[in-house]
């Protein structure tokens, strides 16, 4: 058996807080979402939408 380690540097270092993806992060203001999360609670969290 070998442990696998853990990313710690780089674009899979980080994942959703919400649902565990790596990919699509958003990392700006420490959202940690991925894009799809984000777009199912940004009214909640104060975020509106523009056109």
């Amino acid at each position: 058996m070998v442990k696998e380690r853990t990313k710690r540097f780089g674009r899979g270092a980080n994942v959703c807080r919400r649902c565990g993806r790596r990919r699509g992060l958003i990392r700006k203001h420490g959202i940690y979402l991925c894009r799809q999360c984000f777009r199912e609670i940004a009214s909640e969290i104060g975020f509106r939408k523009y056109n």
